[in-house]
């Protein structure tokens, strides 16, 4: 019988179904950090038990780290006490933790894939809602609640009900100007911030299959924000590429065996998904949010669309969203000033992102009332930067380069966008407050990012390009 990528790898970790319930799912790969891990912790100390199998649990400090002076103690007392309980109970645990000053420290998402710890056929967890990220290596990875984290803990299994099973194909070449942050926002406008709710996500298609490891995870990433459980995207040559030689990958004769069963994580011809959804690439164009959920998208050579031709379930929440924006229906977004440039979080900080804008920014300055902040994803992306001179590129245009972190991806640290000010935004999310109370979010890739803060407005990075 034909099965899909997620059947193949769902089934072989299912160790018991419930009659008329959900299933005991096995997990391979347990991360956790800072924010959703004490409550958990403090239930297993509590019952008197240990973490089942430490070795299967990778711990980081990202969500609630200052981005400044990581060398210097953390100023804000939440966010202290949240670093030194990880801290205690990793030790206290046995469990591998890359805190604030380890090499391998940064955000959950980018250090999991960058390591080698992400590997396709796994199953994959963490107490945050964009572990999709690592769907992108053929794997199903999803985020789970705190009680959910205390259970694999202890169990390092976890109660799942199967999702329905949907395939979104894009074929066809990107256009100049166009990345994969664009795709994914263009998926959005098309089918909504709630389109793909209760469906595990695969991403197929010769655009999907062109993309970088790097810029497929940035697709995979935001297929929560479209209420996908999960994205995948079957493994390929780019994938096994990425993977070899990293630091946790197999080696020698274990990565032959490996490789040999990655190599049979696609779906098969005809299997059969219960939606499927088919784009055209070349249709994309740079693109950017309006409003306050991130299906809330337009080409940003387009107008702000008037209520009756957005998505249905956006149409009753648009005066609201325009009102919270300070944006009006049926005007250009192309213009519009712009106070921040963010560039950075489990979406967008990779390498490659920074390598990017960097060379869209060569030999420009920044607009001189924009403040940009260029946050690296991990300490390796950091180091990076700095060996290849990214940073010196940056310095010259006037960005600040930024130590390690989620920062202004969520207003949960000190990197928050002041109330009423614009911030272009690399990150995932645009709701009311998601970068400071108050704060104005328009979400967009990193070179549209970037055009914006060589011009001080919204701007068509096409237009720019050399």
């Amino acid at each position: 019988m034909a099965k899909t990528l997620f059947e193949k790898i769902w089934e072989k970790h299912v160790v018991k179904t419930i009659e008329d319930g959900p299933s005991v799912l096995y997990i391979d790969k347990h991360l956790i950090h800072e924010v959703t891990s004490p409550q958990a912790f403090t239930g297993l100390n509590n019952r008197g038990i240990k973490v089942f199998r430490p070795q299967q649990v990778v711990a980081t400090a990202d969500h609630n780290v200052p981005t400044l002076n990581q060398h210097l103690p953390i100023k804000e007392e939440l966010s202290r006490k949240q670093v030194e309980a990880l801290v205690k109970n990793c030790a206290e645990h046995g469990i591998e933790l890359y805190g604030l000053g380890h090499p391998f420290q940064g955000i959950v998402h980018v250090i999991g894939p960058e390591l080698g710890i992400t590997q396709p056929g796994m199953t994959i967890v963490c107490g945050d809602s964009h572990t999709s990220t690592h769907g992108a290596f053929g794997s199903i990875a999803f985020g789970i609640g705190t009680s959910e984290v205390e259970m694999v803990m202890a169990t390092q299994c976890l109660m799942q009900s199967r999702p329905k099973l949907m395939r979104i194909t894009v074929d066809g070449t990107l256009k100049k100007g166009v990345v994969s942050k664009d795709i994914v926002l263009y998926i959005l406008s098309k089918i909504s911030a709630s389109g793909a709710t209760g469906y595990a996500v695969e991403f197929a298609g010769s655009a999907i299959q062109s993309l970088s490891m790097e810029a497929r995870m940035t697709i995979c990433n935001m297929s929560i924000e479209m209420g996908g459980r999960c994205g995948l995207i079957a493994p390929d040559e780019t994938t096994f590429s990425y993977v070899k030689g990293r630091q946790f990958a197999p080696q020698g004769a274990e990565w032959d065996k490996k490789l040999a069963d990655w190599k049979m994580l696609f779906s098969d011809a005809d299997a059969v998904f219960d939606k499927e959804y088919h784009f055209d690439a070349a249709d994309i164009q740079p693109m950017i949010t309006y409003g306050t959920n991130p299906g809330m998208g337009i080409g940003v050579s387009d107008n702000i669309p008037v209520a009756e031709t957005v998505h249905e379930s956006d149409r009753s929440g648009l005066n609201k969203s325009l009102a919270y924006m300070g944006l009006k229906e049926g005007t250009p977004i192309k213009g519009q000033k712009i106070d921040y440039v963010f560039i950075g979080s489990c979406t967008n900080s990779r390498i490659e992102d920074l390598r990017m804008v960097a060379s869209f920014v060569k030999g420009k300055k920044k607009a001189e009332e924009v403040e940009v902040w260029i946050v690296p994803g991990s300490k390796q992306v950091e180091a990076m930067a700095i060996e290849e001179g990214i940073d010196k590129v940056f310095e010259e245009a006037g960005f600040m380069l930024r130590q390690p972190g989620c920062s202004a991806c969520l207003g949960m640290n000190e990197d928050k966008i002041p109330a009423g000010k614009y911030c272009i935004s690399a990150s995932n999310r645009n709701f009311e407050g998601r970068q400071g109370a108050g704060a104005r979010t328009l979400l967009a890739s990193p070179l549209t990012a970037a055009a914006a803060a060589i011009t001080g407005v919204v701007s068509d990075v096409r237009e720019l390009m050399n």
